[in-house]
């Protein structure tokens, strides 16, 4: 067989492992964790069987991340198990570069989380090999029944696949949904920060294979996930099995309506407090696919109830002409840097209406690339609240001119509270990938390769670019639904499932139609029951806010 890695390639018996050819290739870089053939993940110890390229993935890439993590997991809920017995365990939300984990009904203190985190160590330092094996849906079933975990029990049982691959050490098995490290020697670089009761398990950031990255108690950040785990609390729903059993119990509609007040009451209450606040101008901010724009229109009904009109204005139309946008490192147009708006126009414009003046606002044309004045002058209604909306409402350099005393700053992000079980979450991002497949093939007509193919780029300028002031909000709104995810399905499974196995977004495509396989199917009248000003009616249309 021929096996290829970068610009080298050489013949093989059958049989050799994935680790032992990358070597061979010089291809096996410092901190490689598996490997990537088309679109399927290898683990290094997967034997090969017939020609095939292989990629290296270390920390580096998103899919290492995702196997060391996983690894780093199966090592956690090992020494957990040594030291707190048939105790449950739930893995929830990500942490910057972790993820919180606590234990229902035990609030942990400084010195049990130092033992768990010498039980880790002791257990990465024997470097001992994960065992693989393919079950039986029942014997999986059976083995979980036995380990009192319900929650993989209900989900397992309502998959359809008949075999599941187990990992196993010293005697615990465990099902990951994805590939693993070949020992526990591969996650040494780890910490564990209290938090809440619970703690951190901290990975490493990037490139740097040697440290976990650092902690940043982010406060307002915890307190909307805090929030988002009281409505779980109130619908009855934190993993997907969950939501099956009330659509098998024809309630899957009243959840629609509940999930709808409580957001309708969120919205409510950060209207009241711009309101007595008498604030003046609002800041809104969040990542690609957060729900801005559908929030800010909602919020302008909700301020209006409080006697304030608002004035909607999104930063997209103070972008530079097109001839003048920065560029990246590739050469390419960087329309996500906060070089890409005209801050001074911005200010100078915000300014003049908060001044009382009459101003002409510009229109960007992303056809042609340029902004036009083809509207008349404007000026502010008396009590007119500003709503400014963009990727980078919280960047200072927005608001350092204008009088710090009139604004409210509102942190949109979809913070999903929803597990696959309680070893395994639903990532944020994903959910967000999957709103923006949905729209952009909704609206613009793209396919879903286009929009898998600049995400990467997205998720940087994310990182980079908006959630650094993130806790410069003086509130946050979780625009996640907990029905979500069953409608998006219906959306986004067959446009997934057209991604040709030659396309370089395979492998994430694969890895959101896995994801979606475990979610309920639901029929399409459900759509009847979301409202028309639903935050998920941005992503799969229906939405009325713009209608006059």
């Amino acid at each position: 067989m021929i096996i290829r890695s970068g610009n080298n390639e050489k013949e093989f018996p059958d049989g050799r492992t994935v680790q032992e050819c990358l070597k061979a290739l010089d291809a096996f870089p410092r901190g490689t964790l598996a490997a990537q053939s088309g679109g399927v993940v290898c683990e290094l110890n997967d034997t090969l069987r017939r020609d095939c390229t292989l990629t290296p993935l270390t920390l580096e890439h998103e899919e290492g991340r995702r196997v060391y993590e996983r690894s780093l997991r199966f090592v956690m809920l090992l020494a957990l198990r040594h030291l707190y017995p048939y105790q449950r365990v739930r893995i929830e939300y990500s942490v910057g570069y972790g993820v919180y984990v606590r234990l229902p009904g035990i609030e942990l203190h400084r010195q049990d989380i130092v033992r768990i985190e010498n039980e880790m160590r002791r257990l990465t330092e024997l470097d001992l090999v994960f065992e693989k094996k393919q079950w039986t849906k029942e014997d999986a079933i059976r083995y979980f029944e036995e380990e009192k975990q319900d929650d993989k029990v209900e989900l397992l049982r309502r998959r359809s696949v008949p075999y599941f691959n187990m990992y196993s050490i010293d005697g615990m098995w465990e099902y990951f949904y994805g590939a693993m490290t070949v020992s526990t020697g591969y996650v040494r670089v780890f910490t564990l920060f209290e938090l809440r009761g619970g703690f951190v398990l901290q990975l490493p950031a990037g490139a740097d294979f040697d440290h976990a990255a650092p902690y940043y108690y982010r406060p307002k950040h915890l307190e909307i996930f805090a929030q988002s785990a009281a409505w779980c609390e109130i619908l009855g729903v934190t993993n997907v099995t969950d939501v099956s059993r009330l659509i098998e119990e024809h309630k899957l509609r009243n959840f629609i309506r509940v999930n709808e007040a409580l957001h309708e009451a969120a919205i409510d209450e950060i209207a009241k407090k711009i309101h007595e606040q008498n604030k003046h101008i609002v800041l809104v901010a969040g990542p690609s696919s957060s729900g801005k724009t559908t929030f800010s229109g909602r919020l302008s009904v909700h301020l209006q109830m409080y006697g304030h009109p608002s004035r909607r204005i999104s930063m997209d139309d103070f972008f530079v002409n097109r001839d003048d946008m920065p560029l990246q490192l590739d050469g390419t147009k960087d329309y996500d840097s906060i070089d890409a708006l005209d801050i001074k126009l911005l200010a100078d414009s915000l300014t003049g209406l908060l001044n009382g003046e009459e101003v002409f606002m510009p229109n960007f044309d992303f056809a042609s690339g340029a902004k036009d004045y083809l509207t008349p002058p404007t000026s502010l209604l008396p009590g007119e609240i500003i709503i400014l909306e963009g990727i980078h409402g919280l960047n200072p350099q927005v608001s350092e001119t204008l009088p710090a005393d009139e604004i409210y700053r509102v942190f949109a992000s979809a913070l999903t509270c929803l597990n696959l079980d309680d070893h395994n979450r639903i990532r944020t991002t994903d959910v967000r990938l999957l709103r923006r497949i949905v729209r952009d093939n909704q609206f613009r007509g793209y396919a879903p390769e286009v929009t898998l193919d600049i995400w990467p780029r997205v998720r940087k300028a994310e990182e980079k670019y908006i959630f650094t002031y993130q806790e410069n909000a003086d509130s946050m709104f979780n625009t996640a639904l907990h029905y979500e995810l069953p409608i998006l399905k219906l959306f986004a499974y067959d446009l997934l499932k057209e991604v040709p196995s030659s396309s370089p977004n395979y492998l994430l495509a694969r890895r959101l139609i896995k994801t979606l396989n475990y979610l309920p199917d639901i029929d399409r009248e459900v759509l009847e029951e979301i409202p028309p000003l639903s935050l998920l009616r941005e992503f799969i249309g229906g939405c009325t806010m713009e209608e006059v």
